[in-house]
């Protein structure tokens, strides 16, 4: 991987870092890609001429993985030898501006990898627990939901009990559509070979017809002690998502998720003024503009922010901030594949945030906290910070390489869908 040359002239440097002195620079970045969870993650690591100082970020895009770390290794670093780390705001901004064209989830990746490896390196250099520079703590742990998914309404069930009995007062609940491949249950009557290979269609109308009276039947066995959520995944379009809503409207959800996709998030604002179910956008957005004109409304009611592919802690802060005036909830994006480092850089804003609602919660393999120490591991269903200097968790290389990312890299095949008439689907 290429290692930038901390001596070379910087471009566009800062007038003020020599005016006041400053000692510390950053002398290498470097990426490293692993699979302990079986995803790939793509971690950062800025170093820096004080020995031992480093702060480690999150650049983890499955579907275009290889694409960030050569914008990492080959744009990024070059940029940032010799630079005073402090400055945050201003590198943010140059980075983003380096590219001209601005914007798109690939530079958005490596920006948040950057992004959140320096106020982790700052926090850590002021040896403060990263909330501490957000304001510090305005609660003691951010609540979390856990997923679970079955064939029918019963196993579901049984599985939300079996969560609430782990802590869990926020349980994702996923159901699948006979015969058709649905996100996030692998209770379909299907050959899981078929769906791995994305032979098996996407079938909308059976997914009105069967998933709704699936979440009533839910809610009626689970009673009104627990928050259930669901994940619609973007599958619908803006006639079928009104009916969705229709038919769930006395479910009880805490809320929806991607009810429809960021293409036509336009009509988010009819439904939301028509329907009583909270709806919750987000994860796949890349540029903080994409989230204002739900937030002028609002339109939404939670912000499911993705903080790697939003660009860092930098712009996230600055959309909570909105979301806060706006009275929208955060939602964070948190699966498995954003990594333990992206889990606790968000946690640190979770912890700082009034407009806080709930985070997903990605329950780690063995294997990734061997590689990354301090995993954060959810407690009586909320995720809590660590007191250590930095977001917290550390990167053993060593452990890294034990686990290798398959070869070759074909995680994109994951969003290939088609409908039952043959045509694209939307993932």
């Amino acid at each position: 991987m290429a290692q930038p040359d901390a001596s070379a002239d910087l471009l566009a440097p800062a007038p003020w870092v020599e005016e006041r002195g400053a000692k510390i620079r950053i002398t290498a970045v470097r990426t490293f890609l692993t699979a302990p969870h079986g995803c790939p993650h793509l971690i950062v690591r800025i170093e820096t001429n004080d020995p031992g100082l480093y702060g480690l970020g999150c650049a983890s895009d499955p579907q275009r993985t290889l694409a960030v770390r050569s914008v990492l290794d080959d744009y990024v670093a070059p940029m940032l030898a010799g630079r005073d780390p402090d400055d945050i705001e201003d590198i943010h901004r140059l980075l983003l501006n380096s590219a001209y064209w601005r914007g798109g989830s690939v530079t958005g990746n490596a920006l948040g990898g950057v992004d959140v490896a320096l106020w982790d390196l700052k926090a850590k250099r002021l040896g403060a627990p990263l909330y501490s520079l957000f304001g510090g703590r305005v609660r003691t742990g951010a609540a979390a939901y856990t997923h679970v998914d079955g064939a029918d309404a019963e196993e579901i069930a049984d599985k939300v009990a079996a969560a609430r009995e782990h802590g869990f007062d926020h349980v994702r609940i996923q159901a699948a559509v006979p015969g058709a491949d649905t996100y996030g249950s692998h209770g379909a009557a299907v050959d899981p070979a078929a769906v791995r290979a994305r032979r098996v269609p996407w079938d909308s109308a059976g997914y009105l017809r069967t998933v709704p009276a699936v979440l009533a039947r839910v809610r009626e066995i689970a009673g009104d002690g627990v928050e259930l959520l669901h994940d619609v995944h973007e599958r619908l379009d803006p006639r079928q998502a009104r009916e969705f809503l229709r038919r769930v409207a006395d479910v009880g959800l805490y809320f929806v998720e991607d009810l429809l996709a960021p293409e036509d998030a336009g009509h988010f604002a009819r439904l939301h003024a028509v329907s009583p179910v909270p709806l919750a956008v987000g994860e796949l957005f890349h540029d903080t503009a994409q989230f204002l004109p739900l937030l002028d409304g609002p339109a939404i009611d939670f912000a499911r922010i993705r903080i790697p592919t939003l660009g860092g802690l930098t712009p996230a802060r600055k959309i909570a901030a909105v979301c806060e005036l706006r009275g929208v909830r955060l939602a964070p994006h948190g699966p498995a594949d954003v990594s333990p480092i992206a889990q606790a850089a968000t946690l640190a804003l979770d912890i700082s945030s009034h407009a806080f609602g709930v985070q997903e919660a990605a329950t780690f393999k063995l294997a990734a906290h061997d590689v990354y120490p301090g995993t954060i591991v959810p407690q009586g269903g909320s995720l809590v910070p660590r007191e250590t200097p930095g977001h917290g968790v550390d990167f053993d290389e060593t452990a890294a390489r034990r686990h290798p990312v398959p070869e070759p890299l074909g995680h994109d095949r994951w969003a290939l869908l088609r409908n039952t008439d043959g045509s694209v689907q939307r993932p």
